[in-house]
């Protein structure tokens, strides 16, 4: 049974919240994407203050987001996580649609043994806490969501996602003429890609990485036409696009054997602009306590770090019997 919210955690909602679960996705407005397939939540639940439970559906394959080593890609739960920051800031907190949310940090630790393919498509419950919740004249303009998540019951990870949300107006003065650019598109301007295979990719489109003549950097492939992470025109390189960049620089400076992301620590410091050249960069670091391999990796633009991020990468084990 699902519970309201109360109103003096939300005063903006004049009436309970709870949508799902539904035998659907949610509608595809509120998680900003334009392509139905491409949705992944179910439904969310208001279960006390500040509290909440959001549910997902993961398809077994996915033209993108497809498994490795009979493992599902942990990007999947990031895009999972992603939709919810939209879902919650427009259900629950009544954020107006035109509204951008902008990711400030994010932390992921999944674990592996969770991630393995089963025989039906994997049912996923994301156990959310909204802190630091800030408002200004009545709207919504940041939280930090503190997630554990569950898959089929069993426990998947944990995760915190920070967040501003603007109006569109104060977006738009932000951005300045940034905000104009469209993203149409050119093939015929795009880099060529690294090798697929070197950072874990069976298609050429799908590589976002070029490479240089410096070891361990690259330039970032901004297809504007790919139909995942463009699922919509963009006036900047999304969030997602990013991470997909750290994920696959992590994977070109690892050994050659199939290896997992399982953890994600990323700053997102300033918006990287699709009209100008922007470098990918990566070193191994220390391996974590577990004895996983971790990669730091920095975009820049004109010497300025836009975006850190530190990889954590588990090799794929066999699936249990």
């Amino acid at each position: 049974m699902t519970m309201p919210l109360r109103r003096e955690s939300l005063a903006v909602v004049d009436r309970p919240v709870a949508h799902g679960p539904f035998t659907t996705t949610v509608p595809r407005e509120y998680v900003h994407r334009a392509a139905l397939a491409e949705v992944f939540l179910t439904g969310v639940h208001p279960t006390g203050l500040d509290t909440l439970t959001v549910t997902a559906q993961w398809p077994r394959a996915h033209t993108f987001y497809g498994p490795t080593a009979g493992v599902h890609d942990p990007l999947m739960f990031t895009e999972t996580l992603r939709q919810a920051v939209h879902l919650i800031t427009h259900t629950v907190y009544a954020t107006p649609m035109d509204h951008h949310q902008i990711w400030r940090r994010l932390t992921v630790d999944l674990d592996r043994d969770a991630l393995f393919v089963g025989g039906t498509p994997a049912s996923v419950e994301l156990d959310i806490r909204c802190a630091d919740v800030e408002r200004r004249a009545g709207a919504l303009r940041g939280l930090r969501m503190e997630v554990t998540a569950r898959r089929d019951g069993r426990y998947l990870g944990r995760a915190v996602s920070s967040v501003t949300s603007l109006p569109r107006t104060v977006y738009r003065r932000l951005r300045g003429p940034h905000a104009e650019v469209r993203t149409a598109g050119n093939l015929a301007l795009l880099p060529p890609p690294v090798q697929p295979a070197l950072v874990g990719r069976l298609r050429p489109e799908d590589v976002v990485l070029a490479p240089t003549r410096v070891r361990d950097r690259w330039l970032l492939r901004a297809d504007t036409r790919h139909p995942i992470l463009f699922d919509h025109p963009q006036d900047h390189a999304p969030g997602m696009l990013l991470l997909e960049a750290a994920r696959q620089a992590a994977l070109a400076v690892s050994p050659p054997v199939p290896v997992v992301p399982v953890g994600t620590e990323a700053v997102f410091h300033r918006y990287a602009e699709l009209d100008e050249d922007c470098w990918i960069e990566a070193a191994p670091t220390a391996p974590d306590t577990r004895g996983n391999s971790r990669t730091r990796v920095v975009a820049r633009q004109h010497d300025d770090c836009l975006f850190e991020c530190t990889v954590t990468t588990a090799v794929a084990a066999p699936a249990p019997v």
